[in-house]
């Protein structure tokens, strides 16, 4: 019996830590009925490991290469270089190399192979790791294939392998080769098939790319393939290439390059016939796996073959319906700005205040396809996107324009329009947000008072009532009111002032340093805790070498600490409910971890002079008090003059009086959602002590309603939470889509402007005024190492953000709209702002040289610069 040698025909279950992840798939491959597969063997994980156990000095390399980062790649490469090395130095061992010919005598007398690899860490739901390792085509003989099977285990130490491997979070010492063995194919066209469209991910789209001879130039790149997509049965594009060369297999191995003939480079690799069949196996390998594939092809005379099929790891999942009709999704992301996954106890209270969210990915969305689909509903829900997401709103229409996807449905008057139609402004009192405001304040003290001493049952039953509590005051009709009202108030300035004026966007430096906004308060009032520290130089060198949460502890014992420390905690009373992803309740927030602070007060300590909040405010307001009083004149010079102005002064008044409410509701949940976590927290602290949970931190893996099982039933499922945990991990690396259908498909919407400079990066301005700098491009506050001067550049910002918003220049986007974070506070701050750029932080290099244009909405590289540390 072989100890390290399986045949595909004996594989009879999942094997993925023995064969790797080729392997496994092969073996399962081949038992599909009407696919056929080279037949062929696995070399187990096992003849890799004694191999290596003839190498004890390897230990020692990978225990180095483990405490590594992805940004040392000197040491990856010299490490990995000795690791390859100790490997091809050294024969596959006489017993597996005895069973190894033994299996190609079993398998037949063939005159060639294909020896690949395949890592256990390899062709996973959450990591392909395509092309990472070696493979080999047309090996001929015994000592060939073995020579070949040691370099495809060296293969496993390669730099691009080790990097990929560090940034999906596999540890080196875990992850082994296997090696698959078969039978050479030598077919006159071979590609890939992707059964859901690589491009715009719809899943009933399928993707073929096809050329003539061995696959192997169209995976390195040599041949530009021919390219069909193929819907319910039908071929819905062709495109037919330049194909200059094929990859052939050589008389005495190996393979090379043959020039085509001229007659032949234009013509098909593929008939029409046989992309509809290749198309209905791929549909047939699909429904085996239960998920698209990637699948690796050939055809030769007698049909076709499959050498590999893998999981697709970059489609974004599709949220489950209960039926099969058509829909269309908004992520809830793209609106509260934090599009980063969401372990399941943040998903869950999400949902626990809106049941009508649905999940995939780790994220968060919204049904709009009846919303769509009414004739009452339609335009008034597309104008409510429009005026906050206009790329959400194109891609919208665009699904509608298709006019098959999402059918009218007829009118209903029972249907009413979306209840966050705009109210007019004339309907709401300024001093309904102060009530608002008041009554908020006055139930989060109600609740902290309630829920102490709660434990068990009693406490998630407590926060299960005083969230219906809440969801009256979030939901309260007057609070949509009073943000529709302000809303209503910038948009009705910037329309007339357009129209009367030919002003853009003057409502953004009217509504400069108003009251009232939470959120540029906490901006501002850092400041003044960096007033505290900054006359104290042994202070200040004490919070740059700070690296962990005690330093607050520790600072009152410094000259001058004490004051700092009390000056730090009562902006962490007023604000340290809130982090950076706050609306997953599992984030740490900076009252449990107040080191994450630290970049954005030491920007403040470095950058500013004592005084600057009030400096800042002051001259905000002076801002706005001059434009208001320009264009008041101005007005005065017009036909009815008087009457405009009057209206205009109105405005001003009710845009000041209610637009910074609209920062208060997120504040409120927030403050609310903390103390659910702390009395939470000190729950799973039992839970753990109790030997429920493992870790305190697992209560973060568990749905609200399975927390509540495990409390009751003093027991949890370890192997949920693991799942929960790997899935989590997968997800994270995915980026949502903004709009998504249930067919899988990411529709993107586009500005469709045709009055930019070239190269111009198109957004939407939000926050008005040009402004030329430095771009600093960021994907995490920690990161904050900002100069006066500099232009931000990120994929989003939340209230989290703020307190750097007193460094910079200008800022720019990724996603975003008028009304969302970055735009209200650039705005109050009098920062030029373009957000909705898509792929901003990838067009622009970190220290480029930028120009922002706030009211016309794109922005101008001008210069080089470095590239970002996270793109590296």
């Amino acid at each position: 019996m072989a100890l390290y040698i399986q045949h595909f025909e004996d594989i009879d279950r999942p094997a993925l830590a023995l064969l790797g992840g080729k392997g496994a798939q092969l073996g399962a491959l081949s038992r599909i009925e009407g696919i056929r597969v080279p037949r062929g063997f696995c070399v187990t994980t096992d003849a890799f490991r004694q191999a290596l156990l003839r190498l004890p000095h390897i230990g020692g390399l990978l225990d180095q290469l483990s405490r590594l980062g992805v940004e040392d790649r000197d040491r990856i490469r010299e490490i990995g270089a000795r690791l390859r090395h100790a490997i091809e130095e050294s024969p596959v061992p006489e017993n597996i190399a005895i069973e190894v010919e033994a299996a190609l005598r079993r398998v037949g007398e063939q005159a060639a192979w294909a020896v690949r690899s395949s890592a256990t860490a390899e062709d996973l739901p959450g990591a392909s790791f395509a092309g990472q390792h070696d493979s080999h085509l047309n090996v001929i003989g015994l000592e060939q294939v073995l020579q070949h099977i040691v370099r495809c285990w060296a293969s496993l130490f390669n730099e691009r392998a080790i990097v990929y491997r560090m940034h999906h979070g596999f540890d080196h010492r875990q992850v082994f080769m296997a090696m698959v063995v078969q039978t050479m194919v030598f077919p006159r066209a071979s590609g890939v098939m992707f059964t859901a469209d690589p491009v715009t991910s719809n899943r009933r789209v399928a993707s073929i790319d096809a050329s003539f001879g061995l696959g192997e130039g169209l995976v390195s790149g040599l041949v530009d393939p021919d390219n069909f997509r193929i819907r319910d049965c039908a071929i819905v594009t062709r495109s037919i290439r330049n194909k200059g060369v094929s990859v052939e297999a050589l008389p005495g191995g190996g393979t090379g390059q043959r020039a085509m003939d001229a007659a032949r480079r234009f013509q098909p690799a593929l008939t029409d016939e046989e992309v509809l069949e290749l198309a209905q196996l791929g549909r047939r390998i699909e429904d085996h796996f239960g998920s698209p594939q990637d699948i690796e092809w050939c055809l030769t005379d007698d049909g076709f073959h499959f050498v590999q099929s893998r999981p697709i790891t970059t489609l974004f999942p599709v949220p489950a319906a209960a039926d099969q009709d058509n829909h269309v999704y908004i992520s809830v992301g793209h609106q509260q700005m934090m599009t980063d996954a969401l372990r399941p106890l943040g998903l869950s209270f999400w949902q626990l205040v809106n049941p009508r969210m649905v999940e995939a990915g780790s994220r968060l969305f919204v049904d709009v396809t009846r919303a769509l689909a009414s004739p009452r509903t339609r335009a008034s829900q597309l104008a409510m996107i429009e005026k906050g997401q206009p790329l959400i709103r194109d891609a919208l229409e665009t699904i509608l324009q298709r006019g098959d996807f999402i059918k009218t449905l007829p009118e209903d008057p029972a249907l009413e329009p979306p209840a966050t139609t705009p109210v007019a402004a004339t309907e709401v009192e300024p001093t309904v947000a102060a009530q608002l405001v008041a009554r908020a304040e006055a139930e989060l003290a109600t609740a902290r008072r309630a829920i102490e001493g709660k434990t068990g049952l009693e406490l998630l039953d407590f926060i299960l009532e005083d969230l219906e509590e809440f969801k009256r005051f979030l939901f309260d009709p007057r609070s949509f009111q009073v943000i529709s009202a302000g809303m209503d108030a910038l948009w009705w300035l910037n329309d007339r002032l357009g129209q009367w004026l030919g002003e853009n966007n003057a409502a953004d430096t009217l509504t400069q340093s108003v009251e009232g906004n939470v959120t540029t308060q906490m901006g501002l009032d850092l400041l003044d805790v960096a007033d505290v520290i900054r006359p104290h130089p042994v202070l200040v060198a004490f919070l740059e070498r700070a690296d962990h949460d005690g330093f607050m502890r520790e600072l009152g014992e410094l000259p001058g600490g004490r004051e700092a420390q009390h000056a730090l905690q009562a902006w962490l009373d007023d604000y340290g409910m809130r982090c950076v992803g706050e609306i997953d309740i599992t984030r740490p927030r900076w009252s449990e971890r107040p080191s994450m602070l630290l970049p954005m007060l030491l920007v403040n300590i470095r950058t500013f002079e004592a005084g600057e909040s009030r400096r800042r405010f002051e001259r905000g307001l002076a801002h706005a008090t001059a434009k208001e009083k320009e264009l008041l004149d101005r007005l005065a010079t017009l036909p009815d003059g008087e009457g405009k102005a009057a209206q205009v002064r109105r405005m001003i008044g009710r845009a000041r009086s209610l637009v910074g409410y609209r920062e208060y509701p997120k504040y409120a949940w927030m403050s609310r959602l903390f103390v659910y976590k702390q009395a939470l927290m000190a729950e799973a602290r039992r839970l753990a002590d109790a030997g429920v949970l493992d870790d305190v931190e697992d209560v973060f893996s568990l749905r609200f309603e399975e927390l509540r099982e495990a409390v009751r039933l003093q027991k949890a499922d370890r192997r949920l939470i693991i799942q929960r945990k790997q899935a989590f991990e997968t997800s994270r690396r995915l980026f949502p889509p903004p709009v998504l259908t249930s067919e899988g498909e990411a529709v993107a919407g586009a500005y469709r402007r045709g009055d930019l400079p070239p190269g111009a990066l198109v957004g939407m301005g939000v926050s008005a005024g040009v402004v030329e700098g430095p771009a600093r491009v960021l994907r995490d506050v920690g990161q904050a190492q900002l100069q006066s001067g500099d232009i931000l550049v990120t994929a989003f910002t939340d209230p989290s953000w703020t307190p750097l918003f007193v460094a910079i220049a200008g800022l720019v986007t990724e996603v975003g709209g008028p009304m969302t974070h970055g735009a209200v506070i650039a705005r109050e701050y009098g920062l030029p702002a373009v957000v909705g750029v898509p792929d901003a932080t990838r067009s622009i290099r970190d220290g480029q040289r930028i120009r922002v244009h706030g009211a016309q909405g794109y922005v101008e590289v001008l210069s080089e610069g470095s590239t970002p540390a996270h793109l590296q």
